[in-house]
């Protein structure tokens, strides 16, 4: 019989690369110092593992499987369903990152809760808390119900033998970083230990048709932690954003193979526990200042949802021989970009000028239409000129000083509508293809120079 034997190797903590020695600087993900040592063992595993179907499965043409119906399961969360997609679907894996603190163990509880309150058995398994810690939360929270099932452990044999017997019909992980597999010998939280426990978890999501939910720990750079293989691996990737200081926290789907990509979810962090913020562009623009230089409201589409946000800009002269370009919210790159339009096409000279640019409320965006907004509120303030309270501002930006057409117009334009704006800045473009709310005033520009001549006619 073959002896037990193991060698050591050293596996990067942020992509998984394994090299035989010890190296500095890893040559897949550049990384420095991220190389930990690992014993691999070599034989006397516990055997090759089976995949999703049974052995003996033979290839069968695709039209021939038969379609099952199943209705996604909803967490009682309209915010969370709507980043799910829907819901959430049978035999799916959800992986959810964000900073520590940030909200997302006190998610989960609230979710399972409300799919307990709806007659489902479900269950809570904690790596990082004693069931006493989670009872103390959970009353907090205001989160009781017979068929919410928590225990604490991190031997995965365990927890899939608890799953097996129990048969829950959700299964949530809090961490996957905290899992171990006695099969390996590394500790947890390793590449190794995360990739055995991430892909057992996954072939038993799909067996069992359990939807399975993972939550993530996040480094330093805000990438989840471990190799990168563990977001491929799952069906859904949602992040957590938003800033322990601020109440607001933000969802963001980045991966859904069962829905659309880029929807966000906005919730309100309370006493009570994260609170559904069901109207997010009056919260966004509640202390908008009124005729203030360098602040001008825009519309941004978040997936299938349109969110009217306020971008701030600040443009003060310094002595400094490298002005500051300080940017929260916003590409740093697209607005550098659209800095050297306007001193190019507008003849506007911000070599002498600080310029600081914030989107209000802590919201992340990365759309090209709202380049003319950017462009506008920087104008504002270099200007020191208010833009019309009751005027939206819209449309991407080229290099050439034009102004392009946009994408769901008409979606925006009734968001602006319902928010109390009477006056939009849209691109020539679009104007021909869309019919605008009677109420909302239109303004074509096709380029820079028209932009600038509407909006700061007054």
């Amino acid at each position: 019989m073959a002896k037990k034997s193991a060698k050591t190797l050293f596996s990067c903590q942020t992509c998984g690369y394994q090299s035989p020695k010890w190296l500095g600087r890893c040559p897949e993900c550049g990384h420095w110092d991220s190389f930990a040592e690992e014993v691999v063992s070599t034989a006397g595993s516990s055997g090759p593992m089976r995949g999703i179907n049974q052995p003996g499965a033979v290839p069968v043409p695709i039209d021939s499987v038969d379609l099952v119906d199943q209705p996604r399961l909803s967490t009682r969360i309209d915010e969370l369903d709507r980043v799910l997609g829907g819901g959430l679907v049978a035999g799916s894996l959800v992986l959810i990152g964000g900073d520590p603190g940030i909200g997302k163990s006190t998610l989960m509880l609230q979710a399972l809760h409300g799919m307990a309150a709806g007659g489902r058995k479900v269950l809570y398994v904690s790596g990082e808390e004693s069931v006493q810690q989670l009872r103390l939360r959970s009353r907090r929270l205001a989160v009781s119900a017979p068929s919410l099932l928590v225990v604490s452990e991190i031997d995965l044999d365990l927890i899939l033998a608890m799953v097996a017997k129990h048969t829950p019909d959700v299964l949530v992980i809090d961490s996957i970083q905290t899992m171990y597999s006695s099969d390996l010998t590394s500790a947890p939280g390793s590449v190794s230990q995360v990739r055995e426990s991430a892909m057992r978890l996954m072939l038993n999501a799909k067996k069992s048709n359990i939807p399975t939910l993972l939550v993530g720990h996040v480094t330093k750079d805000g990438a989840i932690a471990g190799p990168k293989l563990l977001e491929h691996m799952v069906d859904t990737v949602l992040y957590f954003e938003g800033d322990r200081n601020h109440v607001f926290r933000i969802l963001r789907t980045v991966k859904n193979r069962f829905g659309s990509t880029n929807e966000i979810g906005v919730f309100e962090m309370q006493v009570e526990g994260l609170i559904e913020v069901t109207n997010p562009s009056a919260v966004f623009l509640s202390e908008r200042p009124h005729n203030a230089p360098g602040s001008v409201v825009t519309a941004s589409m978040e997936g299938t949802r349109p969110i009217l946000v306020e971008l701030q800009a600040l443009a003060s002269s310094t002595h400094l021989g490298t002005p500051r370009r300080t940017v929260l919210g916003l590409d740093p790159h697209r607005v550098a970009l659209l800095v050297a339009v306007m001193e190019k096409k507008l003849g506007l000279h911000m070599s002498g000028h600080d310029i600081f640019m914030n989107v209000a409320g802590g919201v992340k965006i990365d759309e090209p239409a709202v380049d003319l907004g950017v462009l506008a509120a920087i104008a504002s303030s270099f200007l020191d000129k208010p833009v019309a309270g009751h005027t939206i501002v819209m449309g991407e930006v080229g290099l050439a000083g034009e102004v392009r057409a946009i994408g769901n117009v008409e979606i925006r334009l009734t968001e602006a509508h319902k928010m109390g704006f009477h006056r939009c800045l849209a691109p020539a473009g679009n104007l021909k293809r869309i019919s605008p709310p009677p109420e909302i005033e239109m303004v074509g520009v096709a380029t820079v120079e028209q932009a600038m001549e509407v909006i700061f006619d007054a």
